[in-house]
């Protein structure tokens, strides 16, 4: 195994003392490999932009409150560099974080009791945020098939009758799935026929497994562009979400108007202090992700291998870092796998019902750790069995 210290020199000690809510809601003597934070700092250049921005002595209103943050142009660069995905910066517009985005996407965009189609299992943020706003939830679940999770289009076509927004989670949380380009231009062609508003949530598009590739689905052509609000963030791919600084690339039209229209302070605007970490991730974290990826990768196969030696044979994921398996693997058949492994095992893991249907007896294992508190974790994980 190739140890990296950037990212294996953690002290569990250490970490579990940490404010953020993965550690501190995990609770004492606990190992905390539950909510989507890596355990590794950020790029030291962000670093550098914060405490810059701090010892400037400047943390009064910016210049761009009323005109866009730099992140527009920024994010509009990257996309066209990684992806091949180009758009006008002046489509781009700012959030807090995804769920913000959602919330506003579907403010705009739909109406209480309007049909929304998602696939799961499902991110439980957003699936409460739908119930949440009075919309119809219309889950659609990933089929498991000998090769791997399959997004079940029939079922989506059929269910996008009753809808008006599909939200849209490519890399796919929890199952890691990432989407061909033929299974996108099938879903593009289910929203055209239906007429569908698309929310595409792409927070882990910079965070997939070789030999996968991510393809923006706003990228896909005309239509699919003109009916999609694609969300994302450098918060996933480097570890920024307590900053809470997201972007949108916001196609139709119409509803970028509506959102225009309204003064931006009534949906938030993000700070300084994040439009300086998130520029700096962009512009000098590619070499730090680069080695990211590389753990990632390692601490991924070797969740596989052992998952594979208790009999489990649930995909590997193909992004992020997060693992969503059987329970069954640990001996937990219970009603609720999560509170028995935190309570026998000593390990907070998400899953259960919260995430959608077909979620029951799953849970997610965040992954993204170093390698001596991976270790810890499967220790104690295995020790159920016995």
């Amino acid at each position: 195994m190739t140890s990296d210290p950037l990212f294996d020199d953690l002290d569990l000690a250490d970490v579990a003392r940490r404010p953020g809510i993965k550690w501190r809601a995990a609770g004492a003597g606990v190992v905390a490999a539950w909510v989507a934070d890596m355990d590794f700092a950020p790029p030291a250049e962000v670093t550098d932009a914060i405490v810059d921005v701090v010892r400037a002595g400047d943390l009064g209103y910016p210049e761009w409150l009323t005109t866009g943050t730099p992140l527009r142009a920024a994010f509009a660069d990257r996309m066209a560099d990684r992806f091949g995905w180009t758009f006008p910066a002046d489509e781009v517009r700012e959030h807090t974080d995804l769920i913000q985005g959602l919330q506003l996407v579907l403010h705009l965009g739909s109406s209480p009791g309007d049909g929304v189609a998602v696939h799961t299992p499902g991110y439980p943020p957003f699936l409460a945020t739908i119930e949440a706003m009075a919309r119809k939830r219309f889950d659609v679940p990933f089929r498991l098939t000998e090769h791997g999770w399959d997004p079940n289009l029939p079922a989506l076509d059929e269910i996008a009758r009753s809808c008006r927004v599909l939200v849209l989670v490519n890399p796919h949380n929890p199952t890691g799935r990432v989407l061909t380009c033929d299974e996108l231009t099938e879903i593009a062609a289910i929203a055209r026929r239906h007429d569908l508003l698309v929310v595409s949530d792409e927070i882990h598009a910079e965070l997939v497994h070789d030999p996968y590739e991510h393809v923006p689905f706003a990228s896909l052509g005309a239509d699919a562009a003109a009916r999609t609000v694609t969300l994302t963030s450098a918060s996933k791919a480097f570890n920024l979400a307590g900053l809470h600084c997201a972007v949108g690339h916001w196609g139709p039209p119409t509803l970028r108007g509506v959102r225009d229209a309204h003064p931006s302070s009534l949906f938030g605007e993000v700070s300084s202090l994040s439009v300086a970490a998130t520029l700096a991730a962009w512009a000098h974290g590619d070499d730090w992700q680069r080695r990211l990826r590389v753990v990632l990768r390692r601490n991924r196969d070797r969740v596989a291998t052992w998952l594979a030696g208790l009999g489990g044979d649930d995909p590997v994921p193909e992004a992020t870092y997060l693992y969503w398996f059987d329970a069954a693997l640990l001996g937990l058949t219970g009603p609720d796998p999560v509170a028995d492994a935190r309570r026998d095992a000593g390990v907070r893991l998400e899953g259960g019902p919260g995430f959608g249907t077909g979620s029951s007896g799953r849970l997610r294992l965040n992954f993204a750790t170093a390698a001596p508190i991976l270790d810890e974790i499967q220790r104690r994980l295995e020790a159920l069995r016995a």
